[in-house]
């Protein structure tokens, strides 16, 4: 059964935004999309597993109140190890999460990584959806965050449910990051807000 949900209704201009960390360079499409490069190198992760802490990938963000869903749409053309588009959703340098698609071990994975002072990482196969455009989308309701994703029109699918504190001010938007390379460049082509999910699972 697919998951219906109310998409967002109000397209966010770019210029709404504040980048948490800039990126090497911007640029406009002809049908609105946002071209972004991020710095070599750059990345999201705090000590878990590999020791180190990076903080530097670029992030586009905007506030995500109680109540309220957003979405960014990319097209997938990540090819190296730890290519990495979605969205970020941002508290503090200690907390926070970033869901999308990333090249792992040569393969495109659906995934999520969630950081309260040591990040965690979670994620899913998905080959089928190379040089398509992907949709991910959080809804922060209460006291949770629901992560979704996309490929086109295809259902939605479930990706993370995690705490997020309703007395936090938080914000979220479209990130990229190169941890192995440089040149990398996403096509981000839509951002968008509206109300939050209703429910979690179709039969709520």
């Amino acid at each position: 059964m697919a998951f219906e949900l109310v998409p967002p209704s109000e397209p966010l201009d770019w210029v709404r935004g504040t980048w948490l960390h800039p990126p090497v360079r911007t640029e406009h499409g002809p049908k609105g999309e946002l071209l972004v490069e991020p710095a070599a190198e750059s990345d999201l992760w705090r000590r878990t597993s590999y020791g180190f802490v990076h903080e530097d990938a670029p992030a586009l963000l905007a506030p995500l109140p109680v109540g309220t869903a957003m979405e960014v749409s990319f097209a997938l053309e990540l090819t190296e190890q730890f290519d990495q588009a979605g969205v970020l959703v941002w508290v503090d340098e200690r907390t926070w999460t970033k869901a999308g698609v990333e090249v792992s071990d040569g393969d495109l994975q659906l995934g999520a990584v969630v950081t309260r002072e040591f990040s965690d990482w979670s994620v899913a196969p998905v080959p089928e959806w190379a040089d398509r455009v992907v949709t991910v989308r959080v809804s922060r309701a209460g006291d949770a965050l629901t992560v979704r994703a996309r490929v086109d029109e295809e259902p939605w699918r479930l990706v993370r449910l995690t705490p997020l504190d309703p007395e936090s001010q938080v914000t979220a938007g479209p990130f990229c990051c190169a941890p192995s390379r440089t040149g990398l460049v996403v096509q981000f082509t839509g951002w968008r807000q509206g109300p939050a999910d209703t429910a979690v699972h179709p039969e709520d």
